[in-house]
């Protein structure tokens, strides 16, 4: 019997008993900092990618396919040109047809809005009822959201420890994982509803594939199947990868060059599988986007024209006729150095968010006990790469921490004490600093969003500044707001919110502080010294004539009609004309003159035109 009980003792001390022990508490551990963080620093979404990829998975729950309530301008042009293309073909005369308000999805990458599909189906928070609710804070999906995702940071973390462990050893992994675990940047992701932690654990995933499968290779060449099954699953995560950003579609070129230098007869094998598989996960996808629009991954294949000098900012995305054969060869250049300049002057310093990054490349230099150095192209995401940014530094650490010779525990319990405390001070200070809100106001306040889309029917479009929020919010399709409030060109190349119109019908505006707040000086003097026609003001200065002619003729003194004069003076010095083209004029015409503007449709306010303006057709 003592001895049943001194094998027990011993298997739980020492033994795989102990593991399982580290396991639990560690998965305690992790379990317990994610709710004191999201007790301290959780808010709701504020990226608008975060929101587009909610709104679409909710599509998806709803078995409604993927289809998207965010409607992008350049989508209806794709669409529509697609439409006429096809009409031509068959002699059919060509028209713009208005697309089903049950949009296709033509901007992101499937893979994540699926997974996240399923999270909502098994989300255990009803829809809230802004109507019942006396304040608001916390709007429940997104925290389930929130949770969908740091249970995919625990995944990744989980990960990397294997990883490190295999390439290093235990004691480091054991460090670098919780290096990862004590990152704040890596919790704020959790909060943005992005897919980034899921590109992290593709990555991770295919990082491991290839070590082994290079490993395999340097051990027994002949090992055909093995290394065919690994090249296979590498073309799985890779087109994984780009199924859930487009942009990592270009991990498959260091793959393939990667699996081309293998010590083994099969390389030109290895790559035409891992191609063939890439290519099985990604083709059904672009050919889908290329039957609906003509282009291939949708609105996504135009990012590259993004941020040039033709299409600054989003101007893109919310044109309807956007000229896309302008950009020339330069444009793209130019680009390139500019973000070439951010990344190194930016992005690359603040790689993984804390300082361990700074011994990222100095861990690069050292042989460790299975090298390892994948060429990795991230674009704009290098937080992607920030596991391997802590595994290569830690090890590097203990390299610095072995040559150092440090004497006695005391010595080495102080090191260790500074470097967890530099390392989690980013996340402690988020701990126990002021608990900021959880609203992501301005300009997010669901109850505010909810409460106007619900002014229009489920089948009406609202065009917006924020047309995600109003999506996941509100629950209603919602357009991209026109690049102009009038365009005065030609049909054929008008960007404006009638030439929109005229493709998808739309009920309702809602501008928020995302326009309000470009209201400054400068706009204020363009709007004042537009020369426009104003009808009331015409009709002041007709009156004013007949009036004076009136007096003329009855033969009154010089003085009163000098009086005339100077009250016309009066009325022509301080009457407010303003005008343009664009939204800011627009609006400070609504604030000024407290109408909207003649012969725009909709021109009732619901809720008053301050904090936010919203129009619809008629009073509801």
């Amino acid at each position: 019997m003592s001895f049943r009980v001194q094998e027990f003792l011993h298997k739980y001390e020492l033994g795989a008993g102990a593991a399982i022990i580290r396991f639990a508490l560690v998965i305690l551990a992790v379990i317990g900092l994610a709710i004191l963080y999201d007790l301290s620093a959780f808010h709701n979404l504020s990226t608008a990618e975060g929101m587009d990829a909610a709104q679409l998975a909710r599509n998806l729950s709803e078995g409604k396919g993927f289809t998207t309530q965010l409607i992008r301008p350049l989508s209806l042009s794709l669409m529509a040109r697609k439409t006429n293309d096809e009409q031509r073909e068959k002699s059919v005369p060509t028209n713009n047809i208005a697309p089903a308000l049950r949009h296709p999805d033509l901007a992101n990458a499937p893979l994540y809005p699926l997974m996240l599909a399923g999270m909502l189906k098994l989300n255990p928070f009803a829809e809230p009822d802004f109507t019942k609710e006396q304040s608001f804070s916390v709007y429940l999906p997104d925290l389930w959201i929130a949770l969908f995702n740091q249970l995919l940071l625990a995944v990744a973390a989980w990960m990397l420890f294997g990883l490190a462990k295999r390439l290093m050893d235990e004691s480091v992994a054991w460090t670098a994982t919780l290096v990862f675990l004590l990152t704040e940047l890596l919790w704020r992701f959790t909060l943005s509803g992005l897919s980034t932690i899921l590109l992290m654990i593709l990555f991770l995933g295919l990082v491991g594939t290839l070590t082994r499968l290079e490993a395999l290779a340097r051990q027994s060449p002949a090992s055909g199947r093995s290394l065919i099954w690994l090249a296979a699953l590498a073309g799985a995560l890779t087109g994984a990868a780009g199924m859930t950003r487009y942009s990592f579609a270009c991990l498959i070129v260091p793959v393939a060059v990667l699996l081309l230098s293998l010590p083994s007869p099969q390389r030109v094998l290895l790559v035409m599988v891992t191609l063939a598989v890439f290519l099985a996960v990604s083709l059904p996808w672009i050919i889908r986007d290329f039957q609906i629009s003509g282009s291939p991954w949708g609105t996504a294949a135009f990012a590259v024209m993004e941020g040039t000098s033709l299409f600054p900012q989003n101007e893109l995305q919310r044109s309807l006729h956007p000229a896309i054969t302008q950009v020339n060869t330069g444009e793209y250049w130019n680009k390139l150095i500019s973000n070439a300049h951010d990344i190194v002057l930016s992005d690359l310093p603040k790689l993984g968010g804390n300082w361990m990054s700074a011994l990222f490349l100095a861990g690069l230099l050292v042989r460790f006990r299975n090298p390892d150095s994948p060429d990795v192209n991230s674009e704009n995401l290098l937080v992607v790469v920030a596991p391997l940014v802590f595994l290569f530094g830690t090890a590097f650490f203990f390299t610095v921490r072995d040559q150092l010779n440090l004497e006695g525990s005391l010595a080495r319990g102080v090191l260790w004490v500074a470097f967890y405390a530099v390392i989690a001070a980013p996340l402690l200070l988020s701990l126990i600093g002021p608990h900021p809100s959880a609203l992501a106001y301005p300009p997010y306040y669901p109850p505010w969003i909810e409460q106007k889309s619900r002014t229009v029917g489920e089948d009406q479009a609202i065009m917006s500044d924020m047309p995600w929020a109003v999506a996941w919010y509100g629950k209603r399709p919602s357009v991209w707001l026109s690049l102009k409030y009038i365009d005065n060109r030609s049909d054929a190349y008008r960007d404006d919110f009638g030439a929109i119109s005229q493709v998808q019908k739309i009920s309702a505006l809602y501008l928020t502080s995302k326009t309000l707040k470009t209201m400054d000086i400068k706009a204020i003097a363009d709007w004042s010294r537009a020369d426009i026609f104003d009808k009331d003001f015409e009709l002041v200065r007709k009156m004013v004539t007949q009036l004076g002619q009136a007096l003329i003729e009855q033969n009154v003194k010089p003085a009163e009609i000098d009086k005339l004069k100077a009250i016309y003076g009066v009325i022509d010095k301080n009457w407010v004309r303003g005008g343009g083209n664009d939204w800011e004029s627009f609006v400070l015409g609504i604030f000024v003159k407290k109408e909207v503007p003649t012969g725009f449709p909709l021109n009732r306010a619901v809720g008053g035109i301050a904090p936010e303006v919203f129009l619809t057709e008629s009073e509801r």
